[in-house]
């Protein structure tokens, strides 16, 4: 039995978000950097891969040269999304298959037809979010 002198009240812990800038800046390196695995094993083209992110394609090609700009909420958002897809995927297939699905067409009511990327290209940060949520219930995660 813990002792009641043992019981120490904590505050709730503060829930990350992406608006604090300082908080931006300490994840956005590593969050480029998964990004951009991301993007390879995906076989995303330059293009693609600057529209998921929500940045120009020159400013993705800096990113590839190491450059590490801090990311704006909504870049933060589309990465946090994407790298939950991404794992998420893994979990339910094996590797190959996992990165081949984003760039089949899907005929479920998200995609119409489209690839994923492609519909989470149009779609933007809330199909991104609405395919997360989907693949973690089809995984059983929700």
């Amino acid at each position: 039995m813990i002792a009641p002198a043992a019981l120490v009240e904590t505050a709730p812990a503060i829930p990350q978000t992406f608006a604090v800038e300082a908080d931006r800046a300490r994840l956005s390196e590593v969050a480029v950097k998964a990004f951009l695995a991301l993007a390879r094993a995906w076989s995303l083209s330059n293009a693609e891969a600057a529209a998921l992110i929500g940045a120009s394609p020159s400013s993705l090609d800096r990113m590839k040269r190491g450059q590490r700009p801090t990311l704006g909420q909504d870049q933060m958002t589309r990465v946090s999304a994407l790298v939950g897809i991404f794992k998420g995927l893994h979990l339910l297939f094996a590797d190959g298959a996992a990165d081949l699905w984003p760039r089949r067409a899907n005929s479920g009511p998200l995609f119409h037809g489209k690839t994923p990327v492609e519909a989470m290209i149009e779609g933007g940060i809330p199909l991104m979010l609405d395919v997360r949520r989907t693949v973690d219930a089809v995984r059983g995660g929700l």
